[in-house]
């Protein structure tokens, strides 16, 4: 983002342009160390972004998604973000020209990285191909772009300065219970203060503030294959059964299923299916 508050368009280095001879995709591989960030930019192009290792977090002005190998991001040209790795990373983007492109999808939407769209990932990347193979290549690309739910979970933070300094303490310890009274004493305002300026800057009451911090702090973890038991201690919780249900609560699933390879068969299905193909 430039000083006077714009976006800045992302270095050519991170954008690469596609081939003007007749390719509708280009695909490009970025390494990313623990903690790099593609600070804010917009592309030309439609991306997809994906990790095929490591977990990316992709923000824009109004949602944040965190991206295990099983979700790839379609971004569509023109939209500002931002691209993290909190572990190491790396991402292989998609670049896809809008006008050769039959996707005109307006937001952010995550689609399902299954095996075969790495595969193909993978064969238009690292294969010469010549220009009939590359297009029947990104027509079954594009039949394999299947959009996901996947609820996000936006924390919106305080901008009172005092609410700021609670927001900003429990964003570096999710784990912290201290109540509004408790931080008000250490901030310099009355709990009801704080409960106010909480619900004018971010639109829900305190308790509903820092269950979303805890949740969104969960994320990275649970995406890297962290135990449910160890991500919600880590996080504030005291069993893993009350955090199962917070999570729950704010996307109508479990954190298992919320990171489930799409088309996977929730595990007791499995089992009931095993079991009547062992009866037959």
């Amino acid at each position: 983002m430039t000083e006077d508050g714009a976006f800045a368009m992302a270095d050519a280095s991170a954008c690469p342009a596609p081939d003007p001879e007749a390719s509708a995709v280009t695909v490009a591989i970025f390494p990313m160390a623990a903690g790099m960030t593609f600070d804010w930019h917009v592309h030309a192009d439609h991306q997809l972004a994906w990790a095929s290792s490591g977990v990316l977090t992709v923000l824009t002005r109004t949602a944040s998604w965190v991206l295990p190998p099983t979700r790839a991001l379609w971004i569509p040209a023109g939209l500002p973000h931002e691209t993290r790795s909190s572990g190491r990373a790396t991402m292989r983007a998609l670049y896809v020209r809008p006008d050769l492109c039959p996707i005109s999808w307006p937001e952010p939407a995550p689609v399902a990285a299954r095996p075969l769209l790495a595969e193909l990932i993978g064969y238009l990347e690292r294969e010469p191909l010549d220009q009939a193979q590359r297009i029947r290549a990104e027509a079954v690309l594009v039949d394999l772009l299947t959009p996901v739910a996947m609820a996000t979970i936006e924390v919106r933070m305080p901008v009172e300065d005092r609410a700021r300094e609670v927001a900003d303490a429990l964003s570096a310890d999710p784990a912290d219970r201290r109540t509004l009274e408790d931080w008000g004493r250490q901030v310099g305002a009355s709990g009801r203060t704080l409960a106010r300026s909480f619900v004018a800057d971010t639109g829900v009451p305190f308790g509903r503030w820092r269950t979303l911090l805890r949740l969104q702090a969960a994320l990275l973890a649970l995406a890297a294959g962290e135990p449910v038991g160890n991500v919600a201690r880590h996080v504030g919780y005291e069993t893993a059964s009350s955090f199962v249900a917070a999570f729950h609560r704010e996307t109508s699933m479990t954190p298992a299923a919320y990171f489930r390879p799409a088309g996977s068969a929730e595990p007791d299905v499995r089992r009931k299916k095993k079991e009547r193909s062992g009866r037959s």
